[in-house]
């Protein structure tokens, strides 16, 4: 049986403000200007908004946002915007993404990510930064390749099991 054939269970709203935690945890981890880290935030954020647009949306997503530029002391507003933007796509194509298999939706939120990550940088190349490395280019791509993981870790608490019961009508 495939991962999209399980029937899933109403997830709990505890758990996602967890994931949204410690993916913001991580990404407080003291990585200094190395570009290539993923953004675990915009990761754990486009799959919620995907798999529930209802419960994660946008004002979410400029909370997270908000929070991560004061973390990393940037402009404010800069994640915030990118955040937003990553949200809104994401629930704007969450229906046609649901249909493929894990592999094929990473290739589909990849675009996605690299506008999450142009958007700060595009925003600071406009206030006169330099451009950073081409390693800037290896954080969306990593994201994509995390994605099937991060699909099995996030959808394992809803996951039913294969066995049938009796006693269980559904």
């Amino acid at each position: 049986m495939t991962t999209s054939q399980y029937l899933l269970r109403p997830v709990n709203p505890a758990f996602i403000a967890l994931t949204f935690v410690l993916a913001f945890l991580i990404n407080l981890m003291p990585w200094g200007e190395t570009l290539w880290i993923p953004d675990v935030v915009a990761l754990v954020l486009v799959f919620w908004n995907i798999h529930q647009p209802r419960k994660v949306g946008m004002g979410v997503a400029f909370l997270l946002g908000l929070l991560m530029d004061v973390h990393d002391a940037r402009l404010l507003g800069e994640h915030a915007l990118a955040y937003t933007l990553l949200a809104y796509f994401a629930i704007t194509i969450h229906r046609r993404v649901l249909w493929f298999s894990v592999y094929a939706q990473a290739l589909h939120v990849l675009p996605l990510l690299f506008i999450a990550h142009a958007v700060p940088v595009v925003i600071r190349l406009a206030m006169g930064a330099p451009l950073p490395g081409w390693q800037l280019l290896l954080a969306p791509v990593i994201e994509a390749v995390l994605w099937p993981m991060a699909t099995s870790l996030l959808l394992a608490p809803q996951r039913r099991s294969n066995e049938v019961d009796e006693t269980r009508p559904i």
